[in-house]
């Protein structure tokens, strides 16, 4: 969406300036009222190193209200940034052109169907296939440089689970987002499929999540012994009782590290094919209904950034998991 470029940054082209420099005026917003420039800058840029964006205020390319900015000022509410950045950005992810199922878009977010076996961010040995190197080719068709937007992913989702991910376009929608994150502003289920048949149609589990004391493999524990515990609830509902199996709805209401795993192994229900907290005898079992742990996030609702609407988006299952619930099912017929 090329109005995203002009609309927020006010961005020109300028033929005495190398192919990817540009200029931009931005207004400074009450959050950032008294911040030290760079840091006003780094906030807007996210792809240029706060060291670059003060060597470029030192050599007097950034201006407050028309007047060359010192890189030690500190800038103001409702005061007039204009910068112009005559190097390339040099924080991106290599952009590549992999397929994304866009569900919602705008000015300020982008919400996506997060396939399953693709990471977040690069990390470790894995440096490219990820979602953020896949937004990166995606905002770069969008904008009049390459680069210029780094995609801001809000909230987590494990590697080999699938569904809804938010991602945010500029550091306002960012900000707001992970706000509503961290107070638990935000609502969300997940689909899992698990072994055995809970009693009740409808149960929870509220003990407290931390690191395992002594089993380094298994990351985290409800153990009564848990390394920096910390509260934690889910709320679970029956979806579908299947042969030695269910489909549960997850509610969690607070955001911990393998959260719903954790909570549904605890019980005595773990996800199918779940290497960390299902990694038992009939783990290769589970294997032949599913690769990896059988685990969906399905939707999510939360306030617009900007407009504060509140939202609901939905995202369908992927292949692999429905084909293990199919599985499951056809053995009611033997």
């Amino acid at each position: 969406m090329v109005e995203f470029c002009t609309k927020y940054f006010v961005i020109w082209q300028r033929p005495e300036l190398m192919e990817t420099a540009f200029e931009a005026d931005l207004i400074v917003e009450d959050y950032l009222d008294g911040a030290r420039i760079d840091r006003f800058l780094s906030r807007h840029f996210r792809n240029y190193s706060t060291h670059r964006l003060q060597r470029i205020v030192q050599a007097g390319f950034a201006k407050v209200n028309g007047i060359p900015a010192d890189p030690l000022q500190r800038v103001f509410r409702g005061q007039q940034i204009s910068i112009r950045l005559p190097e390339p950005p040099d924080k991106t992810y290599d952009p590549e052109r992999l397929p994304l199922e866009v569900l919602y878009e705008d000015a300020w977010l982008i919400i996506i169907n997060k396939p399953p076996g693709m990471i977040a961010h690069p990390a470790g040995n894995i440096l490219s296939g990820t979602v953020a190197n896949a937004l990166q080719y995606y905002l770069d068709q969008q904008t009049c440089v390459p680069s210029l937007l780094r995609p801001g992913i809000v909230h987590r989702l494990d590697q080999f689970t699938s569904g809804i991910l938010i991602i945010a376009k500029e550091h306002l929608g960012h900000r707001s987002l992970s706000i509503q994150f961290q107070q638990n502003r935000v609502s969300k289920s997940y689909l899992a499929i698990v072994r055995d048949q809970p009693e009740q149609d409808a149960f929870e589990n509220s003990d407290a999540i931390g690191e395992h004391p002594t089993q380094a493999g298994v990351c985290m524990t409800t153990h009564p012994q848990a390394l920096r515990a910390k509260a934690a609830f889910t709320r679970f509902e029956v979806v579908e009782r299947l042969p030695g199996h269910s489909l549960i709805r997850a509610f969690p209401k607070t955001g911990r590290l393998h959260q719903i795993r954790v909570h549904l192994a605890e019980l005595g229900f773990p996800i199918i094919a779940d290497d960390f907290y299902g990694n038992d005898a009939r783990l290769l079992d589970d294997r032949t209904l599913i690769t990896r742990q059988a685990l969906h996030a399905e939707q999510i609702e939360f306030a617009h950034p900007v407009t504060n609407l509140r939202m609901k988006m939905s995202a369908g299952v992927p292949a692999d998991f429905d084909l293990a619930l199919q599985r499951i099912r056809s053995a009611w017929s033997v």
